[in-house]
């Protein structure tokens, strides 16, 4: 009855320490290698992401000088919103595993726009990606 109870034990804590490598959608997992992340408090504008793939993703939103907005870690069957949105034209870059990709198309902001973008297969897998540098990704 002991060896179960020791066996138990290392059952539990081995998958509370599997789960616990996991961020949390919200977390700034790169915080210390990108600028401080910039607000805009009258624009009342908003970007949904909504991550349904089969893995957690890292996201980067850039204006449209690809200068750095904001990023974000989101785990798989998760949403995030990032509120207060500078006007501009939005890039977003996603690091997909081990891959770093930029989606082709545009998202315009304008006051008051709440906009919406789904992941929901493998980049790879589609011609609505491009593939980027890890050091495009960081870039401030």
């Amino acid at each position: 009855m002991n060896n179960n109870c020791v066996l138990y034990l290392l059952l539990f804590l081995s998958v509370g320490l599997i789960y616990s490598q996991r961020g949390q959608t919200g977390d700034k997992t790169f915080k210390n290698r990108f600028p401080e992340e910039k607000f805009n408090d009258i624009s009342n504008s908003s970007l949904e992401l909504v991550n349904e793939v089969d893995h957690d993703i890292i996201v980067v939103i850039r204006d449209q000088r690809k200068k750095f907005v904001r990023h974000v870690y989101i785990r798989n069957n998760d949403q995030y919103t990032f509120d207060k949105l500078p006007i501009t034209r939005l890039y977003v870059q996603f690091k997909s595993k081990e891959f770093f990709f930029e989606d082709l198309e545009r998202t315009t902001v304008n006051y008051g726009d709440r906009h919406k973008f789904n992941f929901f297969f493998d980049p790879s897998q589609d011609g609505n990606y491009f593939r980027i540098t890890e050091e495009e990704f960081f870039k401030p």
